[in-house]
């Protein structure tokens, strides 16, 4: 190496030693004729002196600029009394350079490197490795690579065996599109990068590997958002015969360790478990955010015998006067954003009242018998039939009216999903996860009769609002597999064609099995209480999955379509 040291490792007990040093040039003061530069690198920072005396070094260190890499050879002391910095860890000492040699220079950068610059998003990731120079960038990729290698680490004394699955497989377009590959060597076939290792790893636990993990790429050509990406990180695990509280319990021992480990906090366990129907019911939302309090009010009661129109029709049809409270009363105009944001969301509009003092007011007020026990407050309301739309709906308005109550982190279990959602645009029937999630033992009986009431063994984990993980107990049973694969529309030549591969490795002994897959860079980026998961990616694509830095997707030579036997038509 040809420094002695990195800036952020020097302190006084090396006062009087002779270091030398490289990185950036991060700040330059020319105070009395003497030069200060502060020197960077992904340590720390260390502040160089340059004397006039050093006639020399002293004009080749005026020509320095902004970014320049240094090599500073020099004599570490004691900065001045009055010239010490407590806010660096290296505010004590100075470099005194002896010599000095200016290892590359830059042109005027778009933006300064540092954690405080202002700067529009794309033009951030137009120079990304500008931005990867700064610092908070930087601690967050190494708290990537901490976690990264801690759960690693984890698994593997839990008796976890990491094996690599295939980046180049075949298309099974039952969920989000692939992308896919085209073969030089088969002309017309291509290859599709996988979604998840899903196939494989069920695969592995019937080929005896007892307990599978893997850190792993997956591949999605689907519509962005702020917490996706074309590409991306999950932890990928599966066992062999567990029950679903092995899972739960293995995910939180996992969290406490992270907690332990990179916060030195301890983590409360175990977390929360709630059904599909009670978080559906009591929140809104198969993933809430359990930092906000309020849940949903059944009001059906008190307006049972209503004589407003509206409500009195819906409670006759069997429907839902459904509210939450807030301690807040919003103004004339603030519940007229509300309403206009919840009819963006589907919403017909929302009604609301007030309750203070065992009177009512507002536009639901006078139908609200006057003996009712309501808490002081104030009711937004929605009406409507008695099914999870509803729900769901009142989980939207949750999240407008309310915000978390505290900056803790919240974990929960949602359970009992459906095995089955109805697709209202193709009139069938998908699964709500996937297809290779097993009913419950009671439900199998109805598989066939009656599929959009049978619930699945699947499980997801949610953190503050956001879905981490998802998983299930698997179909081991090549039979049941059949069927849910003929219930969402699969023939026998599709099944066989597309996954004929698995149902083999299920057919000849496959043993119980089940896992999770966590989304690695999700987790990164709510650990970080960052705002976006592309400030803990290196290199991330944008909403409309463009890669600005390096400019992809992009032209290919026509010689090259032309091997892959490929023609652009417009």
């Amino acid at each position: 190496m040809i420094r002695t040291h990195n800036c952020g490792e020097l302190s006084e007990i090396i006062v009087g030693n002779e270091v030398t040093l490289v990185g950036w040039v991060s700040r330059i003061r020319d105070l009395g004729g003497v030069l200060f530069i502060e020197l960077r690198d992904m340590y720390g920072r260390v502040q160089l002196v340059v004397e006039p005396s050093r006639a020399d070094v002293f004009k080749q260190a005026k020509e320095v600029s902004l970014y320049y890499v240094l090599k500073a050879k020099g004599i570490v002391r004691n900065r001045p009394e009055n010239m010490i910095n407590p806010e660096l860890p290296t505010g004590k000492i100075e470099v005194e350079v002896r010599d000095f040699e200016v290892l590359n220079t830059t042109p005027p950068l778009p933006f300064l490197p540092e954690d405080d610059v202002k700067v529009q998003e794309d033009t951030r990731l137009s120079w990304r490795f500008l931005d990867l120079r700064r610092p908070r960038m930087q601690r967050n990729l190494v708290f990537r690579h901490e976690l990264l290698q801690l759960v690693r680490n984890f698994l593997s004394s839990k008796g976890f065996i990491e094996i690599e699955t295939p980046f180049l497989t075949k298309s099974t377009p039952e969920g989000a599109r692939d992308f896919i590959v085209p073969s030089r060597n088969f002309p017309g076939k291509f290859y599709a990068l996988p979604q998840s290792p899903q196939l494989y790893k069920q695969i592995l636990i019937s080929s005896g590997f007892d307990r599978y993990f893997q850190i792993v790429r997956c591949f999605r050509d689907e519509d962005l958002r702020q917490d996706r990406q074309p590409e991306f990180t999950q932890i990928d695990l599966e066992m062999s015969y567990p029950e679903i509280d092995d899972i739960f319990l293995l995910i939180e021992e996992l969290f406490v360790n992270i907690f332990d480990k990179l916060f030195n906090k301890k983590l409360a366990t175990p977390f929360q478990r709630i059904s599909y129907h009670e978080s559906l019911t009591k929140y809104g939302s198969d993933k809430p955010d359990l930092r906000i309090k309020e849940e949903i009010i059944d009001l059906a009661v008190i307006f049972s015998s209503t004589d407003n129109a509206l409500l009195s029709k819906i409670i006759a049809e069997g429907g839902k006067i459904l509210a939450l409270r807030s301690e807040k009363v919003f103004s004339r105009k603030e519940i007229e954003d509300i309403r206009n944001k919840m009819i963006a969301e589907g919403a017909e509009g929302v009604l609301y009242f007030n309750a203070f003092g065992g009177e009512f007011s507002g536009q639901l007020g006078k139908y609200i018998p006057p003996y009712s026990c309501l808490d002081n407050g104030q009711y937004f309301v929605i009406a409507g039939p008695d099914d999870y739309k509803t729900y769901s709906l009142m989980g939207k308005l949750r999240n407008i009216l309310f915000r978390p109550e505290d900056d803790d982190f919240k974990f929960l279990w949602v359970h009992d999903f459906p095995l089955f959602e109805w697709n209202e645009e193709e009139q069938r029937i998908d699964p709500c996860h996937h297809m290779f999630t097993q009913p419950r033992e009671e439900d199998i009986s109805i598989l066939e009769t009656n599929p959009l009431k049978v619930i699945g063994n699947q499980y997801d984990l949610v953190l503050n609002g956001v879905e981490i993980a998802s998983g299930s107990i698997r179909n081991h049973n090549v039979n049941i597999q059949r069927k849910i694969m003929k219930l969402i529309g699969l023939d026998d030549d599709k099944i066989e064609r597309d996954f004929g591969f698995l149902m083999k490795a299920l057919e000849y002994g496959a043993p119980p099995h089940g896992g999770i897959a966590l989304g690695f860079d999700r987790i990164v980026a709510m650990l970080l209480r960052l705002d976006s998961i592309r400030d803990c990616i290196a290199f991330p694509k944008t909403t409309s999955a463009q890669a600005l830095f390096e400019l992809a997707p992009n032209d290919v030579d026509p010689k090259q379509l032309k091997e892959l036997h490929l023609k652009i038509e417009e």
